[in-house]
Parts: structure tokens; C-alpha cells; sequence
């Protein structure tokens, strides 16, 4: 599978396999900007679900609801973004996890 094909995979990946394909992709392919990528889907799925979990926790105190809100369409809005990066053949970085690699 050729390198943009593989990195729409990956991004696309967040809405049925969020971890899975990215470790996978991870593993198999040895092309180092693909492998880069896929840790960055990765940990940012990661920390969307810890950020989420805690926003759900502090719905009790009701400052969790625009958290929660914000970080769902986050989770939903960023993979597309990424899509389309790919699609254009350009190098996109997750925010929050982006510079960690």
C-alpha cells in the first residue's frame, strides 16, 4: 500500500480501530514518517480517552459538560482533518502529541 494510502488509514482509523490499526501499522511498515504518524494516533487516542474520562468525572460538578463537549467533536474533527492532509500530500502533526516525537 503506498504512503498516502497508509496515512488516511491510520487517521481514518479513530473511527472504527482506534488502537488497533495504529499499533499494527506501526509494526509492519518501515517507512519512519508512517511509523511517526501512527505513534502520534496512538497517543492522541490515548489521551482524548483520559481527557474525556476525566471530563465525564467533573459532569458532577458541572464544569465537565463544554469539556466534554470540546473534546468530543476534538476526537471526531482532528482525524478528518488529517484525512484530508494526507489526501493533499502534506505532513500533519496531531495537536497536544504532535512534538512529543
Amino acid at each position: 500500500m503506498e504512503k498516502i494510502g497508509l496515512k488516511v488509514l491510520v487517521h481514518a482509523s479513530a473511527f472504527f480501530a482506534p488502537f488497533l490499526v495504529p499499533f499494527i501499522i506501526f509494526l509492519v511498515v518501515d517507512d519512519s514518517e508512517v511509523k511517526r504518524l501512527s505513534i502520534q494516533a496512538l497517543l492522541f487516542q490515548l489521551v482524548m480517552g483520559a481527557l474525556i474520562f476525566i471530563s465525564a468525572l467533573l459532569v458532577l460538578l458541572i464544569i465537565g459538560i463544554p469539556m466534554l463537549i470540546v473534546f468530543g467533536l476534538m476526537t471526531i474533527i482532528i482525524p478528518i482533518i488529517g484525512i484530508v492532509k494526507s489526501l493533499q500530500g502534506e505532513t500533519y502533526n496531531y495537536p497536544i502529541v504532535g512534538k512529543w516525537f
